[in-house]
């Protein structure tokens, strides 16, 4: 169980609230033993008919205990639930500090469904951590002790009798549950990862499930999940059953011995016969501290478990480090990738292959080629989600590692083919790329993307993903973002793959002019649409992660080779005029 002594390391700050917590449960199930026993004591000494005054004892327990066990259970279960929220608290700060660093490079081998469900069902599951598993063995322990030393006042041999009973409860009964339990927790965690990824799936390829009537089939495959996960669900509830059956059969066992110990003090006088009683409801009592035991060890292997999954990804080494001392970014937004290699982890081609090619500032450069070519690469080096293999990266003269990441990303505005919109307004939407725009600003980069329409209805809710928009707009609104952004490098990843032929032209004038201005940013787009190449000032083919040929767009056709292969074949069927305008 090291992933709980990890765990129980992360919560250290909190030991003093859980062991609050931990007391004033031993003393709200105290004070029930001490209710309990007060009024055996009353009934047991009022059938001898004695005077009033020797039952004030305890009708004054039966007062006090009566008035402490509400209050003591009001606090402590205000205290564990405190301590509940603190610990959860630090778990999700610690686990998104611990993650964040890991985007995107070590996250791409998890499934969003499985990212989502260690994000929020894993760490719920630790939100038991110790209401569920560190509680109530402590509260146990000190019931027990409060016990014998309770009857060891009688009579030694009553705590030994209790000793074995309470030891079998305590870790007799525990362990055949954990035993008949094992696995379940692990199984029952990668059926809801499953589920959730399904689930996930299912929302988002709604449209293409339908369109090839493969909806009922998906639906089926959850319900399958969702029956197994019944299943095991009922293995659980079973489990737990038969060990609080089997509780109460060790509390009427203890019961039995002792009264078998009791029977001859009590005929020879050696304890009085009234204490019989109270002694009998105190074993009866305290074996309520017993009772959450069976769902401790649940807990224990689902947190487990739940540990497991997130030391996973807690314990991966981040793609890329912050230096310790980052330097200043350079005022010059110049780039320079010199003799750069990379690969994929688990791929045997290189991405990128001794790839050196420099961008000066305010230049406008094209990134084309085919699929695979190591297009996209360029985009993730330069916003350092990756390190390369060989090689190195340069801006204004400094090298992108001595940089901070943040920082870096800051100055590059980028815009790829895949954008990410939040369930808000337009308007929340867009300040994220610039807290402090004000509605003119926001207004006015809309209507530089296309997005007029948009800039009267800014708190307009975008639905999740942005659904209520289209994909051209959702493109756009990528595409202001940017423009809000106003860094000194732009980056389009095959931004307007998503727009009509008009608006892409539209868009890319006035990216262009954009980048024109002074003063002036350096702009790479990476594109397999071959159009308005005219108005690159350099355009770089990319095969196979290297560059094949370099020039304006005359040159490369005077060439005939790759990218005069690539035009001819993309606007083969283009009307004369765009071919033209191309």
């Amino acid at each position: 169980m090291k992933e709980i002594l990890r765990l129980l390391q992360l919560v250290r700050p909190f030991y003093w609230w859980m062991l609050l917590a931990a007391v004033l449960g031993f003393a709200s199930i105290g004070s029930s033993i001490g209710l309990m026993l007060s009024s055996a004591f009353i009934i047991a000494k009022a059938a001898l008919h004695p005077p009033f005054q020797e039952l004030l004892p305890g009708i004054a327990g039966v007062r006090l205990f009566g008035a402490a066990r509400g209050i003591l259970r009001y606090i402590e279960r205000l205290a564990s639930h405190n301590t509940t929220f603190k610990i959860l608290s630090r778990l999700r700060i610690w686990f998104y500090a611990s993650v964040e660093p890991l985007a995107p490079a070590r996250l791409m081998r998890y499934k969003s469904g499985d990212l989502l469900q260690r994000i929020t069902g894993d760490i719920d599951t630790l939100e038991t951590l110790y209401a569920r598993v560190i509680s109530p063995p402590l509260t146990a322990l000190l019931v027990s002790g409060l016990l014998w030393v309770l009857l060891g006042s009688f009579s030694p041999v009553f705590s030994l009798v209790l000793l074995c009973f309470h030891a079998a409860a305590a870790l007799g009964l525990p362990l055949l549950t954990g035993y008949l339990n094992r696995g379940t927790a692990a199984e029952m965690s990668e059926l809801q990862s499953g589920m959730q990824t399904k689930t996930l799936d299912c929302i988002q390829g709604i449209s293409d499930l339908l369109l090839f009537n493969r909806l009922d089939d998906y639906v089926g495959q959850l319900n399958e999940l969702k029956s197994r996960e019944l299943k095991l669900q009922r293995k659980q509830a079973l489990i737990q059953g038969s060990h609080e059956s089997l509780t109460g059969l060790l509390m009427n066992g203890a019961v039995f011995a002792l009264v078998w110990v009791l029977a001859p003090q009590i005929s020879n006088g050696t304890i009085n016969g009234v204490y019989s009683a109270v002694i009998i409801i105190a074993v009866m009592a305290s074996f309520e501290a017993f009772l959450p035991l069976p769902d401790a060890v649940q807990h224990l292997e689902a947190n487990a478990t739940a540990g497991k999954r997130l030391f996973d990804i807690v314990d991966a080494q981040p793609a890329v480090t912050a230096p310790v001392a980052p330097e200043a970014f350079p005022e010059s937004s110049s780039i320079c990738f010199q003799k750069v290699s990379f690969s994929y982890p688990e791929t045997r081609c290189p991405a990128l292959s001794a790839m050196s090619l420099t961008v000066e500032e305010g230049e406008k450069i094209a990134i084309v080629g085919p699929s695979g070519a190591g297009k996209s690469t360029i985009a993730s080096l330069l916003l350092r989600f990756w390190e390369p293999t060989e090689g190195s990266i340069t801006i204004g003269g400094k090298s992108i590692d001595r940089l901070d990441p943040e920082s870096l990303r800051s100055r590059i505005g980028i815009v790829s083919q895949h954008t990410y919109l939040f369930g808000e307004s337009i308007r929340k939407n867009l300040l994220l790329a610039c807290p402090n725009a004000s509605d003119e600003e926001l207004k006015k980069a809309l209507e530089f993307a296309g997005l007029g329409s948009c800039a009267s209805r800014l708190d307009q809710w975008a639905g999740q993903h942005g659904m209520n928009l289209s994909g051209g707009e959702r493109q756009r609104m990528a595409i202001a973002r940017m423009l809000l952004q106003d860094a000194p490098i732009v980056v389009l990843d095959e931004a307007t793959a998503n727009l009509d032929n008009l608006t892409e032209k539209s868009v890319m004038q006035t990216i262009l002019k954009l980048c024109s201005n002074e003063p002036a940013k350096s702009l790479l787009v990476i594109t397999h649409r071959l159009r308005d190449m005219s108005h690159f000032d350099r355009i770089v083919v990319l095969e196979n992660g290297s560059i094949q040929e370099e020039g304006s767009h005359e040159t490369l056709m005077k060439k005939n080779g790759l990218y005069a292969s690539m035009w001819s074949l993309q606007h083969r069927s283009s009307p004369p005029g765009l071919m033209a305008e191309s």
